[in-house]
């Protein structure tokens, strides 16, 4: 039987006691984030402009993404980072990382970018071509894999390893057919780039059952809105949330600190997501098998009463 928020909120309580230690000032916060420009990369230095306006010494830590912020949140190189939900699942049930979730942030789209006039119309049409899958140590690369093994294909794709702007690049040239990405909608390098060269999402909807059953509710329906990237109708795609994750001896008062600001400041954050989403509590300790740090825990306990 699944827990109530309030219920699964006040099971945290007693372990809160134990985790709110101080010493948090002494040190600067080491914030994971993503490649420059990236949506984790510009949500990273806002965030870490917020800290510092409430008196936290922060350092940024560039990365490629999901997999490697959680190698460093593990190996206790970095204290706070950003996340995709499949990669964090893997880091904490498959791995057993020491890593807790501070919050679910924003949704990310699955997007499957191709040419306009490509004959590429389903997953299983990129069998034999060329394909990016994300840069190495990114969440994209993760989802992008599953999506592949997922759909069939009669043979492999030849998956290369690029990172967004490498990417739009090699589709330029053609040097590739396809790549993915995972991103709020719209992804403003996507967009720009969809201005002056045509590109189409290719719809991933029916992908999300099978993804469910191998890996459980990190996957999800969502549907980029029509007149993104300059198409006339909304595609139907796969979704998975991003995650604000920690290390999990984080002291407990950092953790409560930094989870109370990202609400406070929310606004001024702008979370990346499809028009109109917004970081919004009651959606935010939806983390799955990440489990919430007692500290965070005790920040939500606050708002719910």
């Amino acid at each position: 039987m699944s827990l109530s928020r309030r219920a699964f909120l006040l099971l945290t309580a007693g372990a809160a006691a134990g985790c709110t230690g101080g010493g948090g000032d002494a040190a600067p916060l080491r914030l994971a984030t993503g490649p420059a420009g990236g949506p984790y990369g510009v949500l990273g230095d806002r965030l870490a402009a917020e800290l510092r306006r409430a008196g936290r010494r922060v350092q940024v830590v560039p990365t490629a993404a999901s997999v490697a912020n959680l190698e460093l949140l593990a190996a206790g190189r970095a204290d706070l980072g950003f996340a995709l939900a499949d990669s964090a699942d893997d880091a904490v049930r498959l791995h057993r990382r020491p890593v807790a979730a501070l919050a679910r942030v924003y949704l990310n789209y699955v997007h499957l970018v191709v040419p306009a006039g490509s004959p590429v119309r389903a997953p299983a049409d990129l069998a034999g071509r060329p394909v990016s899958i994300g840069a190495q140590g990114s969440g994209t690369s993760v989802t992008a894999a599953r999506v592949l093994a997922s759909a069939g294909l009669r043979e492999p794709a030849r998956t290369l390893r690029l990172g967004l702007d490498d990417s739009l690049a090699a589709l330029r040239q053609g040097r590739i057919a396809a790549f993915f990405w995972s991103g709020g909608v719209p992804t403003a390098a996507l967009d720009a780039f969809a201005r002056h060269t045509p590109v189409r999402l290719v719809p991933l909807d029916r992908l999300v059952a099978p993804l469910r059953r191998a890996y459980g509710a990190v996957y999800e329906s969502a549907t980029v809105p029509a007149r993104s990237y300059g198409a006339g109708a909304p595609v139907a795609t796969i979704g998975t949330a991003s995650y604000l994750v920690c290390r999990a001896d984080l002291p407990g008062r950092d953790a409560h600190a930094v989870t109370e600001l990202l609400f406070a400041r929310r606004d001024r954050l702008q979370a990346p997501d499809a028009p109109g989403g917004r970081l919004d509590r009651r959606y935010a300790i939806g983390t799955g098998t990440v489990p919430l740090h007692p500290g965070a825990a005790r920040y939500y306990r606050s708002v719910y009463g």
